[in-house]
């Protein structure tokens, strides 16, 4: 029987929050790959998101936070959900990243895509927040690639910066981003310089593979 996008959705587990004992829906990382291969994400977004995942996992597990690893993983991996598309409709796709996980059931998830441009509030916490491990991580991935957090602003710059008013705006990210790392870096044993190194050279290229493996299976299961 060919199995419908929300047949498939609806096959997710509640988790319970390490926070307290509230329940939440937080998709595996293989129906994480699954809706990604559905929204027609491009490659190259891919490869970012899935470079964004090894940071964003590195990161929380640094951390002297109680932080959900899930929730992390799955919000790393969707961040660009709907960037594919925003190319060409020029939607901000943090926002509608949000609103569609949270019409597939996701809420939680979500809400920390919703956030991955800009946090809602920047320090809402005294330890760090899945949110904000997101959003850093995201700071510090050039395409594929691990960078510093300069290397990423300047790329930002380059690619967007072409208005003042937009020049201005990156600006103040880069300012809020930087206030962002050394909050974070307070709860690790390593400094931001070094977070590279530690992480090694890898350019996510096994999980791509899996990525499409997953893919074309489910492809072929409901053709």
């Amino acid at each position: 029987m060919k199995k419908t996008v929300s047949h498939f959705f609806h096959l997710s587990v509640r988790k319970c929050s390490r926070k307290g004992l509230v329940h939440m829906r937080i998709p595996t990382r293989q129906e994480c790959y699954y809706i990604m291969y559905k929204m027609k994400m491009m490659d190259h977004i891919v490869a970012h998101s899935l470079q964004v995942c090894r940071v964003a996992m590195f990161l929380a597990s640094s951390l002297k936070s109680d932080l959900n690893p899930d929730l992390v993983q799955a919000a790393a991996l969707l961040h660009d959900i709907t960037k594919t598309r925003s190319i060409e409709t020029h939607e901000n796709h943090a926002q509608t990243g949000k609103q569609l996980l949270i019409s597939l059931g996701y809420p939680e998830v979500g809400d920390i895509v919703g956030q991955h441009v800009l946090l809602d509030e920047y320090f809402a916490s005294d330890s760090p927040t899945e949110a904000d491990v997101v959003n850093y991580a995201d700071k510090r991935v050039v395409h594929d690639k691990v960078a510093t957090l300069a290397q990423r602003i300047d790329y930002i710059m380059e690619r967007y910066g072409i208005e003042p008013k937009r020049r201005e705006y990156i600006r103040m990210l880069w300012e809020k981003t930087k206030t962002l790392e050394e909050h974070l870096f307070r709860f690790c044993s390593f400094s931001p310089a070094d977070m590279e190194n530690l992480l090694g050279p890898d350019n996510c290229s096994a999980d791509f593979s899996e990525y499409s493996r997953v893919n074309k299976t489910v492809a072929v299961g409901t053709g």
